[in-house]
This record gives C-alpha cells, structure tokens and sequence, in this order.
C-alpha cells in the first residue's frame, strides 16, 4: 500500500513539474500547420498578384485573336486595355469578396474547413488558367481570375486568423508573420518563374498561371490531418471536449500540462458566454462596425491594411524596373534586380520571426512607418533629377531597395495578423474580413490611381503615397497599443473610450508576459 501511495504521489509531482516545466513552443503540428498554410495558401496569393506582369503583352494579344476568331470583333488598343484592365482588376474584386465571406466561413465551416475551400477555388482557378488557351476563352481567363481573386481574400482573412489561434502565446506573432511571408515568396516565385529560360516564354503563358496549382494539391490532403483551432472549437463551438482533445494534439503533451493554455480558453469562453447574456452574439461585419466599444480597434486595423497599400508598394515595384534601366542594367539585369528586391522582402519577413517577440508590433511598426515616409519623399525628389544628375538613378536605385527593407519590417506583415491579437475570439473573423477588405479595397484604389497620377504628376505621385503614409504613422502613433503579452480582451478594454482612448499612454494595468 506504501508503495502504491509513493508511486501516485511521484507521478503527481512528475505532472506538476512538467506543467511548472512546460512553456509552449513549436510542436510538429504547429510547424506543419505554417508550412502547409504557406505552401498551399499564402504562397498562391503572392504568386497570382505578381504572375500577370510579364506575359501581359501576350495574353492581351490571345485576347484580341480569341474576339476576332469568336466573336469577328477586332478590339483597338483602347478597349484591349480594358479588358486587360478588366482581367487584372476582377482579382481584386475577388479579393473583396473573399474577405466578407471569411467572416461567414470561418465561423460556419471552421478555420481549418474554410481553408480547405480556399484551396478547392484556387485549383479550379488554375485549371482554367491550364485549359483557357485551348478553348479559345478569354471568359475562362477571367472566370479564373475571378477564382484566384476569392481564394486569396479568404486567404488572407481567414489564415492568419487560424494560424495566431492555434499558436501558444508566446508564438503569436511568429505565426502571424508566416502568412505576409508566404505572400512574399509568392511574388518572388512568380517573378522567377516569369523569366525567359523557365515559363517566360510566350507560348508557355497557361503554364506560368497555372503553375501555383501544382503545391495546392499537394497541400490540399494534409489540410485534413491538421488540428481544428481549439479556441474556435471551445468558444464558438462549445465544444469543450474536442477542443481540448485538439489542443492536446497541437501541442504535442497531455492536457494535463496545459493548465495555462486552458485557462485561457475558458477566460474566453467566460467573455463569450457574458457577450450573449447581454446580447452581444452572432457578431456580423455590420454589428462589429456599429459597436462603439469596437470602433477604435476596427479603425487601426482597416487603416493599417489600407495603408499598407497606399504606402505606394505596388508603384515601387512598378517603376523599379524603369530606374534600374536608367541605372544602366540591361532589360535582363533590370528584370534580376526587380527579382532582389523580392528577395529583400522575403529575407525582412524571416527575420522577422526573430524581431517580433524580441521588440513587439509598435516599436516596428512605426519605425517602418516612419521610415516609408522618409524614403517616398526621397525618392520622389531623385526621380526629378535623375535626368539631370548622372549618378542620381544609383541613388534611386538606393532609395528603392531601402524602401522595399523598412516595408519588409513592419508595414508589409504586421497588418495581416494584427487583427487576431486585438479581437477577441467572437468578433474576431469579422474584425479580420474588415481588414482583409480594406487591403483588398486599397489595393484597388492604388491600381485604379496610380495610373492617372503617373501620366499627370510622374514623380510627384511618391510625394502623395509619403503624405498618405505620414497620416497613417500619426494615427497609429496615437493610438495604436502594444499587444504584446496582452490578450484581445486586455486590448479592447484599452481602446473601449474610442477616440478618447489614449491605449500606449496609459497606466500600464496588465502584468505583460514576453510573446
């Protein structure tokens, strides 16, 4: 009997010890989850929104051939533009789409479901990419655009929503990171796949669409082997059971050394049950918007995803080519150089995987602000003397590559998953699909202005996106906390006074923990 009652306590203490001992890290789970979420999600996301670049002169002259063989329509260079305006702009419009039906997805199907269905839209995007020159269907080109377009606004509000749930509290920034970075990779992809001796060929067009689909079947199966977000399954769902099972699963241990992961699940859970006491249940994009307490978090998010698109990223890119020319690199060299700095943004993102817990979001953000803005302003003065000076195209050239490193370290990933860290769990796919809409819509407004701005200012136009970009660094500045070793509910209680809020001068009233 002694021995029996030493046995038991021993092993008591081995679970308390391992509880005391156990700290949360990456698990096989949590890695595979940001590997597959990457591959098979992120990365087509990226790869779609830079793809169309280079056979753009190719495809327009499918598109004319196509009307006159079906259609015995001959369109001019003018109504060729647009509907090659048209092919590139219904991505975007997808994109929106997408974001507002995250928020119905995510909490109907799932985090891990609604992923799924993101994937199945994606390949049948690229089958229509694969099989629109055959069919002589420049419908079938759109169409699949369209496809790619809802895929990537599901993408980019559902998954860095699913991948901050399933990480433990001091990971939550590190996955966050990992979905801007597949983004990032993805453009890097396509602008490598798009040169000359790989898929840049002009017969091989089809091919360098549809090429994303090939990793999103072989990530599609695996998507079903990986663990549900156990907050999801806990709060939403009420389903305490599986969630525990789930979470017990992520993290590679027994629940029995999770005593931390949930009691947290069940302080939201508390927060949830309270919510519908009161009434506050069934959170839709339109109740979020209409509550005050939610106003001022809902306002930093949407004007940071905005404003990472009106920070003028797109135009950079645009007139890279053009200033690497000027520098005195041929087309070829000009097209390597555009490819580094993809590469530079990729290199920011996994580093940043570092920085995030090291610093926290608000000293990087806003340095990366702040620093955009300094950089557009230069580079617009450059750009008026690059004619007049001989050396100044290298210093645009500069200003170029530094702008593409500080957006790297702030402004390009923090946006993406901020929203997952503010929220709390109710409110969260809708506060997501606000702010996935509002990258999607500034994305469109920047690609239907800039165009206009070039042809009338030129240069002047970086002058506006520093403006618009020193705006954003002003509001953030005021109000925007550190969430770091803050849970969402902490965070909401910050900002619930809305504009009379002062969240990062306040007392600090939260014992934060490192994350």
């Amino acid at each position: 009997m002694k021995a029996l009652l030493k046995l038991f306590i021993t092993s008591e203490h081995q679970q308390l010890t391992k509880s005391r001992d156990y700290k949360g890290g990456w698990s096989f789970y949590l890695i595979l989850a940001g590997i597959i979420t990457t591959l098979g999600l992120s990365l087509p996301v990226g790869y779609n929104i830079g793809v169309v670049n280079t056979p753009a002169d190719v495809i327009k002259q499918f598109c004319n051939e196509s009307f006159v063989s079906r259609y015995d329509v001959h369109l001019d260079k003018k109504w060729l533009n647009v509907l090659w305006s048209s092919v590139v702009s219904i991505f975007i419009v997808g994109g929106c789409t997408g974001s507002i039906l995250g928020s119905v997805l995510a909490n109907s199907l799932g985090r891990k479901m609604a992923t799924v269905v993101t994937n199945v839209l994606s390949i049948v995007g690229g089958v229509f990419f694969l099989l629109c020159e055959r069919a002589n269907s420049v419908e079938m080109l759109v169409l699949g655009r369209l496809l790619v377009g809802l895929s990537a606004g599901l993408t980019t509000s559902i998954v860095p929503m699913y991948l901050a749930e399933l990480a433990p509290s001091k990971l939550t920034g590190a996955m966050g990171v990992i979905c801007p970075m597949g983004v990032n990779v993805g453009v890097l992809v396509a602008q490598v796949m798009g040169i000359d001796i790989l898929l840049g060929h002009p017969d091989h067009w089809p091919y360098l669409l549809s090429a994303f689909a090939f990793l999103v079947i072989i990530t599609l199966p695996v998507l079903f082997i990986l663990p549900e977000s156990p907050k999801f399954l806990f709060v939403v769902k009420r389903d305490e059971e599986k969630a525990l099972k789930e979470l017990s699963r992520l993290r590679g241990v027994s629940i029995s050394v999770l005593n931390d992961d949930i009691e947290l699940l069940r302080e939201e859970s508390r927060r949830s049950e309270s919510a519908s006491l009161s009434g506050d249940t069934n959170w839709s994009m339109m109740k979020v918007l209409l509550d005050k307490r939610l106003r001022l978090p809902l306002l930093l998010v949407c004007s940071m995803q905005a404003g990472q698109q009106t920070s003028g990223i797109n135009a950079v890119f645009y007139y890279s080519q053009t200033i690497f020319l000027q520098a005195g690199l041929t087309v070829k060299n000009a097209q390597y150089a555009t490819i580094g700095s993809g590469f530079i943004n990729v290199c920011t993102a996994v580093l940043m995987l570092k920085l995030m817990p090291k610093f926290g979001r608000r000293p990087l953000l806003l340095g990366s602000i702040a620093s955009a803005v300094l950089l557009l302003a230069a580079l617009a003065v450059c750009m008026m003397f690059m004619d007049a000076v001989s050396w100044m195209p290298y210093v645009c050239m500069i200003a170029v590559l530094s702008y593409v490193l500080v957006y790297g370290f702030g402004l390009g990933p923090i946006p993406y998953f901020i929203a997952s860290e503010i929220f709390e769990v109710g409110p969260r796919p809708a506060g997501m699909a606000w702010g996935s809409l509002a990258n999607w819509g500034g994305n469109f407004l920047v690609g239907m202005s800039f165009p206009s701005m070039r042809e009338a200012i030129g240069p002047y136009s970086f002058l506006i996106f520093s403006g618009v970009t020193a705006a954003l660094f002003v509001f953030q500045k005021i109000y925007f906390p550190e969430t770091r070793g803050k849970t969402p509910a902490q965070v909401t209680q910050l900002c619930s006074r809305g504009f009379q809020s002062r969240p990062h001068s306040s007392p600090h009233i939260f014992d934060a923990v490192s994350v």
